[in-house]
């Protein structure tokens, strides 16, 4: 059975842009596939509970077509988050990235044979080989209790198991997407989302969202933006509803036929981040950052 879901981002709140570029770039080889600079907080709080001017960079290995990729949030003015321990890893395979950090020496060996790094903002990031092309293959999120959590996102949202254990489980809405891993944390640990917690977006039919939104609401959901619609500057509008699960991971469920329209890979994304990079001063910035100004709580 084809499912209508299909996975197409996780979102990073990233502190110095500059560094982000070169790590994301330089170290794990992505393209940036568009960016957007906005005046005002998102109506669906993507760049989280920030008010000001704020950006979203979509980076990766190619379109969100076919491609799962990463979505980069800056809000200006806001230096570093507090990572939780909700988030764990996403992983890539790649025997090019591997084969090269290997020879680096500058990556962690882990249990499991890949190879750890960490981006400027602490986000882990395991390397394996046995693919030629550059692919992000799952994202792994912590969980309270692996139960509740199989079913809200087995039972209420439809995803289906690809792997279980008594300690994790693997799903996801297609053979070919990027798969979705919730692990259990130890002992009778509660998961703490910090200020630097994320989100992972689904593509959906618009005609069902509401739906969608009403069977998760008669479930006793939890629901942090009922049915709206965003707008991008210049591009297309895109119907958005975004869920939190029982350990408040963010999801949100987003109108496939304006999102296939507003995700098209802009040639000149590259160098409008860097332009905004430049723009923003943000090497004089972090100098005084660095101080103890402007840090998020």
């Amino acid at each position: 059975m084809t499912s209508i879901s299909r996975a197409l981002h996780y979102v990073f709140k990233i502190g110095d842009r500059k560094a982000s570029y070169e790590f994301y770039t330089k170290i794990l080889y992505m393209k940036v596939l568009r960016h957007e600079e906005f005046e005002e907080g998102c109506k669906a709080t993507c760049n989280g509970p920030y008010d000001g001017k704020w950006s979203k960079t979509m980076i990766g290995y190619g379109p969100e077509d076919d491609h799962f990729v990463l979505e980069l949030t800056y809000n200006y003015n806001i230096g570093e988050y507090r990572l939780g321990n909700d988030y764990r890893a996403i992983l890539i395979d790649s025997d090019q990235i591997y084969d090269e950090l290997d020879k680096a020496g500058n990556a962690r060996k882990t249990d499991c044979g890949r190879l750890a790094i960490t981006d400027p903002d602490g986000h882990c990031f395991k390397i394996g080989r046995g693919s030629a092309q550059h692919k992000i293959s799952c994202v792994a999120v912590n969980v309270a209790d692996l139960n509740k959590s199989i079913d809200y996102w087995h039972n209420l949202l439809d995803m289906p198991i690809v792997e279980k254990t008594d300690k994790h489980v693997i799903l996801s809405y297609g053979a070919e997407q990027c798969k979705w891993k919730l692990c259990q944390l130890g002992g009778d640990k509660k998961i703490d989302r910090g200020t630097a917690f994320g989100r992972i977006a689904f593509a959906y039919p618009g005609e069902k969202l509401l739906e969608l939104q009403n069977k998760v609401k008669a479930a006793g959901g939890k629901i942090i933006n009922e049915l709206v619609t965003l707008e991008t500057p210049g591009k297309a509008d895109v119907q958005v509803v975004i869920l939190a699960d029982p350990n408040d991971h963010e999801i949100c469920f987003v109108g496939e036929a304006g999102f296939k329209d507003l995700s098209r890979v802009d040639c000149q994304a590259d160098a409008a981040m860097q332009k905004a990079i430049a723009d923003d001063d943000s090497n004089e910035w972090f100098s005084q950052f660095k101080n103890g100004k402007k840090a998020a709580e």
